[in-house]
């Protein structure tokens, strides 16, 4: 995968996939866990599914209470470890916690 956008992000070209981090729902979804791990256990996040996939609205708008459980997704975030590492302290990613299923 990291060969294909590596075209269209060229700062992507010399990363490892160490070196990338996946965040959805504000957790931060270890490397070792696949896409099929987290859909076919139906993992949950902080307000709801981790995936699901009859949504068809951005979602991304508007204010969100996360002790309200939602069916809605929000698309998933790729970000350098190093960039985190700086920017953890700061809104967005002083949000984001480990995911522990």
């Amino acid at each position: 995968v990291i060969n294909q956008l590596s075209k269209e992000f060229r700062n992507l070209g010399g990363l490892t996939s160490d070196e990338l981090m996946y965040i959805k729902e504000d957790l931060i979804i270890p490397n070792d866990l696949t896409f099929y791990d987290l859909i076919a256990t139906k993992a949950r996040g902080k307000s709801g599914p981790l995936f699901h996939f009859d949504v068809h609205d951005d979602v991304r708008v508007g204010p969100v209470d996360v002790r309200v459980e939602k069916e809605e997704s929000h698309p998933g975030k790729v970000v350098e470890r190093k960039w985190y590492e700086r920017h953890k302290h700061i809104f967005p990613a002083s949000r984001w916690e480990v995911y522990d299923p």
